[in-house]
């Protein structure tokens, strides 16, 4: 881990939705950049539905100051849900203080009230022009959410890792979703407070 780095002991983040909606180079771009650019110890798992585009998709990245001595995913920290099925399914793996975020687009029931949205699918097509840039635009929102990550950082990784004739097009994405990130949710450490405060009312509710 680089100096001055934040210590984290095990954070575990669910990137689900779509075949198509480019969720495991998602998984692959942000473990790169937590790993080789931030210099975190990472695991990256992936899995997909019976049909590549249109199925379900889903990646899975754990990320710790430490070496992971288990790779899987098993509390959720973040879920990131882009379809009503990821988030019907995923949901009941998250942690009590942990923060769901969804497509608006495509997800229009939740199991809870206490969720982070944006209309991810819309703006890849409407403001980007592209709805294969998705999966950067959710990288953007992901990278203002984790407070351990840094946007240069991020973006330099997604830099190196894209073609460069689609280089400029998905770093436009990106630097949206985190724009839209930053206006709509505020800033990542009273994010994450929030959600702690909420899961421990609400234990204490169940025990009254």
């Amino acid at each position: 881990m680089k100096k001055g780095q934040q210590e984290i002991h095990r954070f575990e983040i669910r990137l689900s939705g779509l075949g198509g909606q480019g969720i495991i180079t998602l998984g692959r771009l942000l473990g790169s950049s937590l790993a080789l650019g931030h210099g975190y110890y990472v695991t990256q798992t992936q899995s997909y539905g019976p049909e590549a585009r249109g199925g379900s998709s889903r990646a899975d990245v754990v990320i710790s100051s430490s070496p992971i001595s288990y790779p899987k995913t098993e509390n959720l920290d973040l879920l990131v849900a882009l379809s009503q099925e990821a988030c019907n399914n995923y949901y009941r793996y998250m942690k009590r203080a942990g923060i769901l975020l969804i497509d608006t687009t495509l997800v229009q029931h939740t199991p809870t009230n206490h969720f982070l949205g944006l209309p991810f699918t819309t703006l890849a097509k409407e403001k980007i022009g592209n709805p294969l840039t998705i999966n950067t635009l959710v990288l953007g929102a992901v990278t203002h959410l984790l407070p351990f990550a840094e946007r240069r950082l991020v973006r330099k990784s997604l830099e190196e890792n894209m073609p460069a004739k689609i280089q400029a097009i998905n770093i436009k994405a990106f630097n949206l979703g985190q724009r839209q990130a930053a206006k709509h949710f505020g800033e990542a450490p009273e994010i994450w407070r929030v959600a702690k405060d909420h899961a421990s009312t609400a234990e204490e509710q169940e025990h009254e």
